[in-house]
Order: C-alpha cells, then structure tokens, then sequence
C-alpha cells in the first residue's frame, strides 16, 4: 500500500473529514474510486479497509472528504487519525523525477564516495519539503529530499545516490 495522507479532523456536522496530505497533486486522489484505511502505516494488507469516496475538495488551503456510510460528525471522528493508501496499481504513473513515498521507502542511501548511509525508513514533510528518514543501525540522517543532496534515485537498483558526507 502506498501511504498517500491521513484524516487529522471531522469537518462540520455531515461526516466529511479534514485530511493532511504526504506528497503533492493530492486531488488526483479524487478520480479513485475507492480509498483505503488504516490505524497504522505498516498495518499487514488484511487490515487497510476500503471505503467508497464520495465527496472530495479543496477548502480554504486544506482539503476535505467524505465517504459513503460516514453521515455525522460521530462517525467522521471515529475515523480521525487514519491513514489514507491506496495500492500501487491503483495510483496514476508519476512524471519522470516525481516518486511515491512508499516507492522510496526501503532503498538503500549511498553518497557520491560510494559509502552506505543506509536505508529509507520514512518520510516526512516539513512544509518546505520532504525530508528523507535514513536508519543506519543505531544512526538516524535527516536528509531533505530536494535536487541539491538527492542526485539520482533509482528505483530498479534499489538506490538513492546523494550529495551528504557520512559524518554529517
């Protein structure tokens, strides 16, 4: 499952929700038909549940949803904290230097020497931009994803090649 975003709050009284997206061009998330959640990110594929989308917009500068069965405010909160994913064959082709989070996440980080940083263990957003999550054992680097440090990814190699010293 590819994590696309998560429900952070009810929106109004009629069952929609506020949703935080992970990634950009969220709104192409409105031609699936169908979303999936779940309470955890590495929750096993038995449990990601599918739910009919039936409204989905922006508003002000968030967006929000709506889903069939979910008519009142109750049953929006219930949802609250859920993360949003869809699998992999359901999502639109990315353009060329564009990647899902879920594409990234377990490639191995090697620098312009050739060292082993180690491997994408998440992502984050900071709101400028994306940051990669890369776990060497003990070892946690912060490296934000953007073309000054990230200079190649390639997913058929498994291998994300940046411009970050391993002493950093």
């Amino acid at each position: 499952m590819i994590i696309l975003g998560r429900i952070v709050a009810p929106f109004g009284v009629k069952g929609w929700v506020k949703i935080h997206p992970f990634g950009d061009d969220p709104l192409s998330w409105g031609d699936m038909p169908q979303w999936w959640l779940a309470e955890q990110t590495d929750a096993p594929a038995e449990a990601w549940q599918g739910i009919k989308l039936t409204g989905f917009r922006e508003h002000g500068s968030g967006l929000i949803a709506s889903f069939e069965g979910v008519v009142d405010r109750n049953a929006a909160e219930a949802l609250q904290g859920r993360y949003i994913a869809a699998p992999r064959e359901a999502l639109p082709e990315p353009d060329a230097d564009e990647f899902y989070w879920g594409d990234l996440i377990g490639l191995g980080v090697v620098n312009q020497a050739g060292e082993a940083l180690g491997t994408v263990e998440a992502m984050m957003s900071t709101g400028a931009h994306d940051v990669l999550q890369i776990r060497d054992g003990d070892t946690e680097r912060l490296i934000p994803f953007v073309a000054a440090y990230v200079l190649d990814v390639d997913l058929t190699n498994r291998t994300i090649r940046v411009d970050w010293q391993k002493d950093w």
